[in-house]
């Protein structure tokens, strides 16, 4: 029913975003969202309601941009990094790209990368794939992607073979929180998105 598919889960997703929302992790929120959305849809939630619950996030996402001056920086740095200080806001994009760009084909060779030594900014988890690029290079890039695909691809097809629905929504879950962090903290290291 509409009350069971859509108001509970909505209102508990919507609920944990709202106090995500008022901490200013944008993030964070799309992350929550993101799961939330997904789990719904193996729940057996219908599209367009899953949807018109993306909307109303990306639009309370959007307000967030408005009213903090910290997203609006990170935007506006995304927006124009050829403009942006190079040894201000866009120093840490730059230096990720950097550590892309540097690896080349092959990369430098495993523990060799020189990025990693002050220039990029928490290079063991947030720039970990900036690293990973100069390291072992486009090759070793698209070798971690095609795992990440992998462990999701593994874990959905092991949601649909649990006998229960607890356990395939717990399954996917997890698997969609691997596949999305991964593909949200690609996208920032290349500058994909803000």
């Amino acid at each position: 029913s509409f009350v069971c598919g859509v108001l509970v889960p909505g209102g508990i997703v919507g609920a944990v975003c709202l106090l995500v929302a008022l901490e200013k992790h944008i993030s964070g929120l799309m992350i929550i969202a993101m799961l939330g959305a997904s789990v719904m849809l193996v729940g057996g939630t219908r599209m367009k309601y899953v949807l018109m619950l993306g909307i109303v996030v990306a639009a309370a996402g959007c307000g967030l941009i408005l009213v903090s001056d910290y997203a609006q920086t990170r935007v506006n740095t995304w927006l124009n990094i050829d403009s942006v200080d190079p040894l201000g806001e866009a120093w840490q994009t730059l230096q990720g790209l950097y550590a892309i760009g540097s690896g080349g084909f092959f990369g430098r060779g495993l523990f060799n990368s020189l990025q990693k030594f002050g220039y990029v900014s928490q290079p063991q988890n947030d720039f970990v794939f900036a690293i990973v690029c100069e390291e072992l290079g486009f090759l070793g890039a698209l070798a971690l992607i095609v795992m990440f695909a992998l462990i999701v691809g593994r874990g959905v097809k092991i949601a649909m073979r649990v006998p229960d629905s607890f356990g395939a929504l717990v399954a996917v879950g997890l698997v969609m929180k691997i596949g999305i962090q991964a593909a949200l903290n690609i996208a920032v290291v290349t500058n994909s998105m803000p």
